[in-house]
């Protein structure tokens, strides 16, 4: 059994039909006699309803997904440079793009019968612009396997403005002198932009610390997990050993019965014979006796 094919075919399923699907497979894997997959089929979590709605769109929709990925790359991008001119162009492509793909989305989990409300608009919304915002997320949704709604994203458009404005054109009625052409002065610029990149760094340090004590919970599930698979076969193999003694007691109870009727029944016999012989003993006896006597 391929897990990466398992995988790949229970995150397009419905939520409602996941947990069956997965506990099946590794219920296959575990009577195969591989605990590994068994455990990583195991591990794999049912998807939000909002993220199977995504997963659902960059499956059947796979060359709209690529573009709207490719805008992520540009967005990111335009923020480690702070690349204000770039930033409102990308942006103005993301909000419309997002929408756009937010009803294609919804409309694709109608037609498979499933109900998409306002709240599950909303983390669909939330969730394409945590794909743009973060690469990990992106990479998810790229295949389809996305299991929750992303936190919500940082608004690119909110740095650029502060970071680095964009070269302004004096209007044609007035020309204006070369000297007063930067509109905020240089030491200013670069102090919103150590701020904007501590700031940055600041996040980066916190999103680390969080996927460590994620690794770690995940490493807890995962050993919790083994265990309860190891007292599982455990059980399942007293329970056999239950059932094969409780057999042997039958057998035996049945055995000693048997036993029981046998002896009663030779007790029996061995009672009439030795009536029997004392019968023709006494017989015996008064045949010996003289005549007349």
């Amino acid at each position: 059994m391929d897990v990466e094919e398992v995988a790949d075919e229970l995150y397009g399923l419905k939520p409602t039909e996941f947990v069956a699907a997965r506990d099946a497979y590794a219920a296959e894997a575990r009577q195969a006699g591989d605990k590994d997959v068994a455990k990583a089929v195991s591990a794999l979590r049912r998807p939000t309803v909002a993220a199977w709605v995504a997963n659902l769109l960059a499956r059947r929709r796979p060359e709209e997904a690529r573009r709207f990925l490719e805008i992520g790359e540009t967005l990111r991008e335009a923020h480690r440079m702070l690349d204000a001119e770039q930033l409102r162009a990308a942006s103005l492509q993301r909000n419309q793009l997002v929408g756009a793909l937010t009803r294609t989305a919804a409309d694709l989990a109608r037609d498979e019968g499933q109900t998409v409300g306002d709240t599950v608009l909303h983390e669909i919304d939330q969730t394409l612009r945590g794909v743009l915002a973060d690469p990990e997320v992106a990479g998810t949704w790229a295949r389809g396997r996305l299991v929750k709604v992303p936190e919500a994203a940082v608004d690119f458009t909110a740095v650029a403005p502060t970071t680095s404005p964009a070269r302004r054109t004096p209007p044609p009625t007035r020309r204006t002198p070369a000297a007063a052409a930067p509109s905020v002065p240089q030491p200013k610029r670069n102090r919103a932009l150590e701020r904007a990149r501590a700031q940055a760094e600041a996040a980066e340090g916190e999103v680390r610390r969080l996927e460590q004590e994620l690794d770690q919970a995940r490493a807890g599930r995962q050993e919790a997990e083994a265990q309860e698979t190891a007292a599982t076969d455990r059980l399942a193999t007293l329970e056999q050993e239950l059932t094969q003694a409780r057999r042997a007691a039958n057998d035996a109870k049945a055995a000693t019965a048997g036993a029981r009727k046998a002896v009663k029944t030779a007790e029996t016999t061995l009672a009439k014979a030795r009536a029997a012989a004392e019968s023709a003993a006494r017989e015996a006896r008064t045949l010996e006796k003289p005549q007349g006597a």
